[in-house]
């Protein structure tokens, strides 16, 4: 069995009782950094040995890593905040695990996205999650993509680039509401709900810090 394991984004008190209890029964932890799950096993005093699994090397250890599943092994698998496969390493063993029967079971736990929309009080009904907008090639099309699309669209995005998103979405889609929601389980946790002219405003004269996710409002009638 292979387990998706969330892990908290900040706050360490939103770690499920049943991940804590499944990461101490496993054989094996695949980790995504192991020096940051290191401290996280640490602080629930859980000695399940690691390994580590990461975009850099995903690709070379999937074989290795589904042959110790189709031996007995039970596997965890963790990135280093929230849940794995969403902006994380996870969908190619997933689908690598599907495609050799091997049975998965992911956790419902911490993420960013929902708890960034619930907290916007933009439309929750329905909603698109883009993850991180191009840097560069291939940005403005996909901007252009999701411009008329009628849901909630929700973004990850790095402080030093927050700016720079919010003024090309003004520019390109006109003055919407949308809501930046920052450092979500931590002590300075902050949801700034505005139209995208005052937000670019306010973030202009403050520097934003911490991880962020940017919802928008879709195109209206």
């Amino acid at each position: 069995m292979l387990y998706l394991v969330p892990t908290p984004i900040g706050n360490l008190e939103d770690m499920t009782l049943r991940g804590l209890r499944i990461l101490k029964e496993v054989d094996l932890i695949l980790a995504e950094d192991t020096r940051v799950s290191g401290k996280l096993l640490k602080h629930f005093e859980i000695g399940t040995p690691m390994k580590s699994f990461h975009a850099h090397n995903e690709h070379k250890v999937l074989d290795e890593v589904c042959d110790l599943l189709e031996s007995g092994q039970n596997l965890a698998l963790i990135s280093d905040a929230g849940t794995p496969g969403i902006s994380d390493p996870g969908f190619l063993l997933v689908r690598a695990c599907k495609e050799r029967a091997i049975e998965v079971t992911c956790l419902p736990g911490a993420n960013a996205i929902i708890p960034a929309l619930v907290g916007s009080g933009l439309p929750s009904d329905k909603f698109v999650f883009e993850g991180f907008l191009p840097h560069k090639k291939g940005r403005q099309t996909r901007l252009n993509i999701l411009k008329d699309d009628p849901r909630t669209v929700i973004f990850y995005e790095s402080p030093h680039r927050l700016l720079k998103t919010l003024k090309q979405l003004l520019e390109m889609w006109g003055d919407r509401k949308a809501c930046v929601s920052r450092e979500l389980s931590k002590i300075h946790e902050e949801h700034k709900t505005d139209l995208l002219s005052e937000l670019v405003t306010h973030f202009e004269s403050k520097a934003p810090k911490g991880e962020i996710v940017l919802c928008v409002d879709g195109k209206k009638d």
